[in-house]
């Protein structure tokens, strides 16, 4: 569906979402109604299961990867290193993985990963940020600052070129906009050409959408988000600027894509986060997609297709 109107409520409409999506929906909601909730299991026994637990296609490693380490706050910290094979990149694509701050790997979107650095021609690398609950708020953080910086660093002399994109999905959204604010406020830093942020949570209060979507599950449910930010959380409170986004002062951002299904209980974080971007005078854009879910741009469907065409060319044109 196209619409001038990013808000338009023909997005929102049942009969807006296509029958592929549907039945890719109806499938997940009864895999997932099959077995104990994801929010009742040790975090030991998430990260022991598939990877992708039959929801999500498998991903597949990529042999022309390469593993690195680079100077951590706290050691060497892993990155994993994508070089386009068709040409010289034209930026860096600095990734956040999703996981709930507690599940997923720098390795466990591969395939993503290549065709991003293929369509967008762009070196990609993706950061091994430390995990919750063992290493709670702000480890990640600080983790994917350090590449950060390591990266405006050596960007001209490790891949020839010095454009800087940055972004995630899921919690690697939120991390995207605090390494952006980190950046910004403790180094002077605002070289970012953009930040691609996709399926992403804001505000770690829980907005009313989140708060009120229950169980359905649908990936994410508000059990499961709760969960995850206790994990992730701990003692910290969630009314801090630096650990909400959504509270902070949003003045010289770069430019920004936020990416949304119209089912994912983060609905709303993306369209207050986009209002409020723009509110700063910064610029930005949405994508609505109707009967997208949490995670749905994985999915073998042609809103998945239309939303990694749309993220692949923010992330090959913006900040040139």
């Amino acid at each position: 569906m196209q619409t001038d109107d990013p808000f338009s409520a023909e997005l929102f409409h049942p009969a807006a979402i296509d029958d592929d999506v549907l039945a890719e929906n109806q499938r997940v909601e009864t895999l997932l109604d099959s077995g104990p909730a994801r929010w009742e299991l040790d975090v030991e026994i998430e990260r022991a299961m598939s990877a992708r637990g039959g929801v999500f296609p498998d991903d597949r490693p990529d042999d022309l990867a390469e593993t690195r380490m680079i100077p951590g706050a706290a050691g060497d910290l892993g990155i994993r290193v994508f070089v386009p094979t068709t040409a010289a990149p034209a930026g860096v694509y600095l990734h956040f993985h999703g996981g709930g701050f507690c599940l997923g790997s720098a390795s466990s979107q591969d395939l993503m990963l290549r065709r991003i650095a293929e369509c967008a021609s762009v070196a990609v690398i993706s950061v091994e940020y430390r995990l919750a609950p063992e290493n709670p708020y702000p480890a990640a953080n600080v983790d994917c600052e350090t590449a950060a910086l390591w990266l405006v660093k050596n960007a001209t002399q490790e891949f020839g070129c010095e454009r800087i994109i940055v972004g995630g999905e899921s919690a690697g959204a939120l991390l995207a906009v605090s390494t952006a604010l980190r950046m910004r406020d403790r180094h002077g830093y605002h070289g970012f050409a953009g930040v691609n942020l996709s399926q992403g949570g804001y505000d770690l209060r829980l907005a009313p959408g989140a708060r009120l979507w229950g169980e359905r599950r649908l990936v994410l449910t508000t059990r499961t988000l709760q969960c995850h930010l206790q994990r992730y959380l701990q003692d910290v409170d969630p009314n801090d600027p630096q650990v909400s986004p959504f509270l902070a002062p949003l003045h010289d951002m770069p430019p920004a894509l936020f990416t949304i299904g119209t089912l994912d209980p983060l609905l709303e974080d993306n369209m207050f986060m986009y209002a409020r971007w723009r509110a700063a005078g910064a610029a930005a854009e949405i994508a609505i997609y109707p009967g997208g879910i949490h995670g749905f741009t994985l999915m073998e469907t042609k809103i998945a297709q239309r939303a990694s065409e749309r993220m692949n060319l923010f992330i090959a044109n913006t900040g040139r």
